[in-house]
């Protein structure tokens, strides 16, 4: 018969011999790894519960027709509106990419429109302003039938949409950037302004450059139309009355220039300003989880502060 003190002890050393193997091996194994960066995943479009999606000619020249996508509530009331100016590099249509973006913003409580400007290889600076122009014009023009309170419109843009949301928002009032667009007798001023990923002083920018899409954008190097590129920057017309404007960027992408110096301008004139860096953010991150839903976030309450709540009917 075996000794039950002697089983005991074997027992307890078996016990120890498998807790140091299994410190050996845990001595051994590989470091754990942080866990990666999110990677890009592009989100398809879809209209949003309780909207309808319709298409708007905004403008037309020889032939050539300026569209603008908008989601309308079905519910009747007076919403505050904000206009998307999509980006690539002013070259490429980039309208279907902003959509999700737009269409999470408009279920939080707006109508959201999407401006089809036209691009460089389609007619030069400031054609594409005066396009997004005649967009907020139309918003305006069209207002009862878009349930939109007139007074209550912002702008928003990614990358050379940036671009073109900042000169926008700071030229409002003047009345040289407006072009030939229909409905002038309205404004295309707005209330409030989020600049995604764009540079703000294009002189600065591409003083010593001659990049082809922004040669092909402007018609010319900024050494050749240095009063151009100067006029097309957002920072030079920063002045009493523009309206708020916070920026957006991501931690991967490059420094946006001018970001800085502007939002220095609007701080000492009283202009509220902000900006939002994103972890692990590349370009262009409005268009990827988990950075999308970040953005209308950051967006939808900028917004909400600045253009308020619809106003529904009883």
């Amino acid at each position: 018969m075996n000794n039950p003190a002697h089983l005991r002890t074997i027992v307890r050393l078996g016990v120890v011999l498998c807790l140091t193997a299994v410190a050996a091996m845990a001595a051994d194994a590989p470091p754990t790894t942080a866990p990666s960066a999110p990677k890009f995943m592009r989100v398809m479009p879809q209209t949003p519960p309780g909207f309808t999606c319709t298409t708007h000619v905004v403008a037309s020249y020889d032939g050539k027709d300026v569209t603008m996508v908008v989601y309308v509530p079905d519910k009747p009331g007076a919403y505050p509106a904000v206009l998307d100016i999509h980006g690539g590099g002013w070259a490429d249509r980039q309208v279907e990419n902003d959509k999700p973006m737009m269409e999470r913003l408009a279920a939080r409580g707006f109508v959201t429109a999407l401006v089809d400007y036209r691009l460089s290889g389609e007619a030069k600076y400031p054609a594409a302003l005066n396009d997004c122009k005649s967009a907020v014009r139309y918003l305006r023009a069209n207002a009862a039938t878009l349930k939109i309170d007139p007074d209550r419109i912002g702008v928003m843009g990614g990358s050379a949409g940036g671009h073109l949301s900042g000169l926008l928002a700071m030229t409002s009032g003047e009345s040289a950037f407006e072009g030939n667009g229909p409905n002038r007798e309205f404004s295309s001023a707005v209330k409030a302004c989020v600049v995604m990923a764009g540079s703000q002083d294009l002189v600065a920018a591409n003083r010593e450059k001659t990049g082809a899409g922004t040669v092909a954008f402007f018609g010319g190097t900024c050494a050749e139309l240095p009063d151009v590129y100067k006029a097309a920057s957002p920072i030079t017309h920063v002045r009493a009355g523009v309206p708020p404007t916070i920026f957006i960027e991501g931690e991967k992408d490059t420094v946006k220039i001018g970001r800085a110096e502007m939002q220095d301008k609007l701080k000492a004139l009283g202009i509220e300003t902000d900006l939002f860096t994103l972890k692990d953010a590349p370009h262009p991150f409005w268009m990827s989880q988990p950075w999308l839903d970040q953005t209308v976030e950051i967006a939808g309450n900028f917004f909400k502060k600045h253009l308020g709540e619809p106003k529904l009917a009883d």
